[in-house]
């Protein structure tokens, strides 16, 4: 994609306000929407790493934005978690099919997504979980991000299980989500996969990015637990497909 394309820029620029309102208002799935728009303009190689530092962008000003609610110390363990899941997805990610392994999980988002949106929600759960469970979902949303740049998908699984009110949910996943995100943007600096063009992309689409993310932020604090929760499971549904297609 050229900058100087008027019609490709467009297309990027809707693809990522896009993204962002989504993150903005369930705080994840960035690159699950954005990517079913870019990948038609921008090859893979130019389009993920982009989506990437963009998510991070969006996924910081949602930390900024409900800083409120936010509550490091209770999701430390389920950063922990994650980063320890991560080691192992970057070795599964070069020697099994990791194809495979997307269409599994997705197929497993849509029948999770589709049977819960007809299912009343649980109580509310109050207060944290156990620290061994908060680790395990960690670690297993980061085993499954390494894999499918989806890690939040599992810890908001977990937390819709367990029924906890969307701030508090917010709260717990957000710093997750931020702090893998930053992982895995790090590695990817590291192995020189993001390149000087694609960060020129991400600042033109600064605007794009901030005006969805603060669009979304505004709905979620708008919205009751009961959208919300439909909103999260419609959210997971179409990411299930976009793996499995």
């Amino acid at each position: 994609m050229s900058l100087l394309d008027p019609f490709s820029f467009l297309i990027v620029s809707v693809g990522l306000f896009a993204g962002a309102l989504v993150s903005g208002l369930t705080g994840f799935a960035f690159s699950a929407v954005a990517g079913a728009i870019l990948l038609h303009v921008m090859p893979p190689v130019e389009a993920v790493p982009m989506m990437m530092a963009c998510s991070t962008v969006t996924q910081t000003f949602s930390l900024v934005a409900l800083r409120g609610s936010v509550r490091w110390r209770g999701s430390a363990l389920l950063i922990v978690g994650g980063a320890l899941g991560m080691l192992p997805a970057l070795y599964l990610l070069y020697h099994v099919d990791a194809g495979i392994f997307r269409i599994g999980f997705g197929t497993f988002l849509v029948a999770y997504a589709a049977y819960m949106l007809f299912r009343p929600a649980v109580a509310c759960a109050g207060a944290l979980p156990g620290r061994l469970r908060q680790a395990i979902v960690g670690f297993g949303g980061g085993l499954v991000g390494g894999l499918t740049a989806m890690p939040g998908a599992l810890p908001v699984i977990w937390c819709d299980l367990r029924g906890m009110p969307r701030e508090q949910q917010r709260g717990f996943v957000q710093p997750y989500i931020v702090t893998m995100q930053l992982f895995a943007l790090a590695l990817m600096v590291s192995r020189n996969t993001i390149s000087g063009d694609a960060l020129v992309k991400l600042a033109f689409n600064l605007p794009a990015l901030v005006a969805g993310a603060a669009l979304g932020v505004v709905m979620f604090r708008r919205i009751g637990d009961a959208v919300f929760r439909r909103v999260i499971l419609t959210v997971l549904l179409f990411a299930g497909l976009l793996l499995v297609v």
